[in-house]
């Protein structure tokens, strides 16, 4: 049975992002708000947690995964940023946007694009996501919560602690969430291409 956790949305309660991160690093997967959309989260290392994820969308092994990262200097740590990406990146963040950048040696190589070598990262903007980021002190792995025949993500904590009560270890509840997901945008050749467009303004990357 999954733990619940009703945060506060612009001031989560200490106790509990401290009770969710414990979790985490104890190998567990959690559901918890963005400034998008709902999304699943386990630690870095966790590989049961990524397979969960899998089984939770039914999702196949091409599946990317999103490095979910408290700051600029933390997502640097994860992706090579040249100057004039760094610029373009730096003015979006923190945002509803996912960029795919060339990854470093940090990232496990089960996490990288088979062939590019990149990896997606992303700077939350929403008080709950940055509290548990803080706590854990290093990035998220992160997928939108949305199931399998769903043409949007779920978007009520009360419903996925329903829904996933068995699934997940936790289910962090600040309200509602939209069903947006992240604009996606390619830097790996340095030139932006827009994947896909969604939350985030796309028009600054075109």
């Amino acid at each position: 049975m999954a733990k619940y956790f009703d945060v506060h949305p612009d001031n989560p309660q200490p106790r509990s992002i401290g009770q969710a991160v414990a979790l985490l690093r104890d190998g567990g997967l959690i559901a918890y708000p963005t400034d998008t959309c709902y999304a699943l989260g386990c630690a870095l290392d966790n590989r049961e947690g990524i397979e969960r994820v899998r089984q939770i969308r039914k999702l196949d092994d091409r599946h990317h995964f999103t490095l979910m990262c408290r700051d600029f200097a933390q997502l640097g740590q994860f992706a090579h940023v040249g100057n004039a990406v760094f610029r373009a990146v730096k003015a979006a963040t923190p945002g509803p946007y996912t960029f795919v950048l060339t990854a470093t040696r940090e990232v496990p190589r089960r996490l990288l694009h088979p062939k590019k070598k990149t990896v997606g990262v992303r700077i939350p903007d929403h008080p709950v996501t940055q509290a548990l980021l803080a706590e854990l002190g290093e990035p998220m792995l992160s997928s939108t919560l949305r199931m399998p025949g769903d043409d949007e993500p779920m978007t009520g904590g009360w419903d996925i602690k329903e829904l996933l009560d068995h699934a997940v270890d936790a289910v962090i509840d600040a309200g509602e969430c939209g069903t947006a997901q992240t604009t996606v945008v390619d830097f790996s050749e340095d030139e932006a291409v827009v994947l896909r467009r969604g939350a985030g303004d796309p028009a600054r990357f075109e």
